[in-house]
């Protein structure tokens, strides 16, 4: 692939957790959570994306909210689940993406905040609309998905480099 063809990053924060007597690695969604990870799915499939690469948190709730998400594909993209991804500071998700083979045009990534809004925020050096403004104010709620294009390589990504193309959360 051209690392001149545009590609894309969905960071999609896991749906909402319970909160039992468990550590917080081993906690399992809400019902709320089990509600909206399927829903979350099916909007990702309206938007045509198909990811190439799915990385996921080794969490109990990041992993349950992949495989309700996943059905709802047209078609389920290679899986890796990643303990990285667990409490990952802003600088370790860029350096898990800077590992990405360039064979990956579109990518998934299934975490946590505050990670996740810190990555949207921090490689969107552009938004469509009014996407940054409404991804901002609603703090990246659980479930929620931003889509962000870039042209060039894995190891480019950085600050700024791309476009927030799309923001969407279920309860908005």
């Amino acid at each position: 692939m051209s690392v001149e063809a545009p590609r894309r990053i969905v960071l999609l924060r896991h749906a909402k957790a319970d909160w039992p007597d468990v550590s917080d690695h081993d906690r399992p969604l809400a019902e709320r959570g089990r509600k909206d990870a399927p829903v979350a799915g099916r909007w990702l499939a309206g938007t045509g994306i198909t990811p190439d690469l799915a990385l996921c948190s080794t969490a109990a709730r990041t992993r349950e909210t992949w495989k309700l998400v996943a059905p709802e594909l047209p078609r389920r993209p290679r899986t890796v689940y990643d303990e990285r991804l667990y409490e990952a500071s802003l600088g370790e998700l860029i350096a898990v993406l800077n590992e990405t083979d360039d064979q990956v045009r579109d990518l998934l990534l299934i975490a946590h905040n505050p990670g996740v809004h810190a990555l949207a925020d921090a490689l969107a050096g552009k938004a469509e609309g009014d996407t940054l403004n409404r991804m901002n104010r609603s703090g990246y709620p659980t479930a929620a998905i931003a889509v962000l294009t870039f042209t060039g390589d894995w190891k480019s990504v950085e600050h700024g480099v791309g476009t927030l193309a799309a923001f969407w959360a279920p309860h908005s």
